[in-house]
């Protein structure tokens, strides 16, 4: 039997709010709306960690932060954890990445054969939080608020200059793998680091949003003494003291985020386009690592587990499921299974230790009714906080927190907390058992304070002295490149060619 290639496509930091099914009628998203139409679309789609390297580490394994030791964008995702990039080359494919996906570490592989860009973050301990000091503010690296107030349009930036490299590699890829010189199947990782902020978003994207009706949050910015604890913690952490903001800081930070979707929107396009026009097939999933609040609430970014933050797109286009939409609440973590289960990889040697399931049967009628789960222990936190998404409930519990308990139907935007009201004894009763089932907090701290306080006296003693850094270096063998002396010409032009001529 003939295993399927695979396109995955992950982005950063996109709400999932903004796909109820597929993207909203009001983005101007045109391949990513093509795509949807034949795609299982899940609708409640969730993170396992709201912060990228957390998130991402979960999704490529199927297991949660507590599991794989990623609790914080500084935290080592070691070798030993196995991911579908492994699976899937252990069973024949050839792996390849490239753009972001926040390896921390020695290790920037993980199973990819292959890996055509560095990543746009650093891969040391550098940006390790410290229960030990909670309220300090690392300045050099935490959020603050001047992504909102510094918000607008640019032709270049950073991460710009970034996505647009990972979108040529990624198309250049597609082109080389019709070429036909390796028999195996394909399994090609595709990751942005839009729509994440600075909110900066080239001009003709910028200008599809000049009548947009969605340039304010539905819920707007509530007074710092009547949020939760944890959303004050994010507000001190962003250092939101520091900033006015004002009405048109909000409105041009959501329209530059929705213009970088559009943006996204063209880079995806292009790559779908090189995948068509060779005439190649693949299995085609699109996802995020966790949402952004966009001003909702006040709240920029991520680091909590309201639906802004922590609800993600996920989109899978494959032969063995129905197109349409799915509304049972699912998490990225299942992206591993699935991934198996598409290609016919058996993963029972390791699923004792997986958290994730294959989403497959549910895009074939299949019910499941088991809850999802989220963690979060890295900053703006003082302690490791869980989450449980269990039919319309969600349940959120930490040891220096009131419970919450939101009814997401009664009450999409989470604004009314449930976990006092008598009515909802027997719900809050039921979750609290099935998240102190799953967790013990208590172990959760005592491991992530191990963690943190092991890295800072790493990362402190290896800066001193000479300094070899983990990040990945691409290296590009220029020597085997186009067309060079130990080559026949007419084989090169004739081999790099696609369709072959006569």
């Amino acid at each position: 039997m003939t295993k399927p290639n695979i396109l995955i496509f992950m982005v950063d930091q996109l709400n999932g709010t903004l796909f109820p099914d597929g993207p909203a009628d009001w983005l101007h998203a045109p391949n990513l709306k093509k795509l949807a139409a034949r795609s299982t679309r899940f609708r409640n789609a969730y993170t396992a960690s709201p912060l990228c390297a957390p998130g991402r580490a979960a999704f490529m394994s199927g297991q949660l932060p507590s599991a794989t030791g990623v609790y914080d964008n500084a935290a080592e995702f070691t070798s030993s954890i196995p991911t579908y990039a492994h699976h899937l080359r252990r069973a024949g494919y050839q792996t390849c990445l490239t753009g972001k996906m926040h390896f921390v570490g020695p290790d920037q592989m993980h199973g990819f054969e292959e890996r055509l860009t560095t990543d746009i973050y650093p891969a040391d301990f550098g940006w390790t939080p410290d229960y030990r000091k909670p309220g300090e503010r690392i300045d050099w690296w935490y959020h603050n608020m001047g992504s909102v107030t510094g918000s607008g349009v640019g032709e270049i930036s950073n991460q710009m200059e970034y996505d647009d490299e990972v979108a040529y590699n990624a198309t250049r890829k597609v082109y080389d793998l019709a070429r036909g010189k390796d028999d195996r199947p394909w399994c090609l990782t595709v990751s942005f680091t839009h729509p994440h902020d600075p909110y900066v978003a080239r001009q003709k994207y910028w200008d599809l949003y000049e009548e947009c009706a969605h340039l304010l949050p539905e819920v707007p910015a509530m007074a710092y003494a009547d949020h939760d604890p944890h959303s004050r913690r994010i507000f001190d952490a962003n250092d939101w003291r520091s900033f006015d903001i004002k009405e048109e800081d909000i409105k041009r930070s959501r329209r530059a985020y929705f213009a970088n979707i559009s943006y996204l929107d063209d880079k995806i396009g292009e790559v779908m386009d090189a995948l068509e026009s060779t005439g190649q097939e693949a299995i085609i999933l699109f996802v995020s690592d966790h949402g952004d609040m966009l001003g909702e609430r006040g709240l920029w970014f991520k680091m909590s587990f309201f639906e802004g933050s922590a609800r993600v797109p996920m989109m899978v286009c494959a032969p063995q499921m129905e197109a349409g939409l799915i509304t049972t609440p699912v998490s990225n973590i299942d992206v591993c299974p699935t991934l198996c289960d598409l290609a016919g990889v058996d993963m029972s040697e390791v699923a004792p230790w997986t958290t994730g399931q294959s989403v497959v049967p549910m895009g074939q009628g299949v019910e499941r009714s088991e809850p999802v789960a989220m963690e979060y222990a890295a900053e703006a936190s003082y302690a490791p906080m869980v989450s449980l998404r269990y039919g319309k409930w969600k349940y959120n519990r930490c040891a220096l927190d009131p419970d919450q308990l939101f009814d997401l139907e009664a009450d999409p935007h989470e604004l009314t907390n449930l976990a006092d009201v008598p009515a909802h004894k027997g719900t809050l009763d039921q979750l609290r058992a099935k998240s102190e089932a799953r967790w013990n907090l208590d172990a959760f701290d005592a491991d992530v304070r191990t963690s943190q306080a092991r890295r800072w006296v790493v990362y402190e003693a290896l800066r001193q002295g000479g300094y070899y850094p983990w990040d990945f270096q691409p290296l590009q063998k220029a020597s085997e490149r186009y067309m060079r002396n130990h080559m026949d010409l007419n084989e090169v032009e004739n081999s790099q060619r696609f369709p072959r001529g006569d």
